[in-house]
């Protein structure tokens, strides 16, 4: 497998914490992968140094066949490059329809006179039909994002960063506030994407973390403390000790 994205020996310091303690890890270009650790385990520091928020104060991280280094770009070239990042709260523009929502997250020229210029052309409609279509909302692109279920809005914005076209989508504790079903349809949703791009899924819920059914790192104190199949982890002692025998 090569490696879509390749974290080499990250570390990283605030006011002398190590959040991030020489983390090594890839992730292939078309895999769904399970982040899971204890609070303060180094998860969402991981993905700020993945999106360019936070920088390491060493290591190195590579995305692409040609291996290029993220520490050279900042946020917005990073998501350029094609790395997508949804936050564990939704942020879609609550007073537009899901149509507008998909249609201004388009993968277009972003300076503001294109954007003042914008008319969406029949291709745009029928990308954001499409798009509608892949998240389970081809019924709801009428309505007003506001008026939708927690699940559903999740959905647009996974639907807002598919727009982008993303190699790489991360997403943060996707199941957190859903119903029984939203959640099985966030399953089917996130496997079927990860046939063609790469998935890494930060998550605390360890049923939703099976219905997901892949490979799993826990990270623990900023570093990788266990990998490979749930069961596998599950069953390590130091896991146990950690994260799973806590409460």
């Amino acid at each position: 497998m090569s490696a879509l994205l390749e974290v080499r020996g990250i570390s990283v310091s605030f006011d002398g914490f190590r959040a991030i303690n020489n983390l090594s890890f890839a992730i292939g270009a078309a895999e769904l992968r399970a982040v899971i650790g204890p609070n303060g385990a180094g998860k969402t520091t991981f993905m700020d140094i993945v999106t360019g928020k936070t920088r390491p104060d060493s290591g190195d991280v590579l995305f692409g066949e040609m291996a290029r280094s993220l520490l050279r770009m900042n946020e917005a070239q990073i998501a350029r490059a094609g790395i997508g990042r949804k936050f564990q709260r939704p942020t879609v523009f609550e007073d537009q329809s899901v149509a507008a929502n998909l249609i201004m997250a388009l993968k277009k020229p972003r300076n503001p006179l294109a954007v003042l210029r914008f008319r969406p052309s029949a291709t745009d409609h029928a990308r954001v039909a499409e798009l509608a279509a892949e998240v389970g909302l081809s019924a709801q692109t009428d309505r007003i994002a506001g008026e939708l279920s927690h699940g559903q809005k999740q959905w647009l914005e996974i639907g807002m960063l598919l727009a982008q076209e993303p190699r790489l989508l991360l997403v943060d504790e996707p199941a957190a506030g859903m119903t029984v079903a939203e959640r099985e349809q966030t399953t089917r949703l996130l496997r079927r994407l990860a046939e063609t791009r790469a998935v890494v899924v930060v998550e605390h819920d360890m049923d939703f973390v099976r219905r997901l059914d892949c490979r799993v790192t826990v990270l623990h104190e900023g570093a990788v403390l266990a990998e490979g199949t749930l069961d596998h982890v599950t069953a390590d002692p130091q896991v146990i000790d950690v994260y799973l025998g806590r409460g």
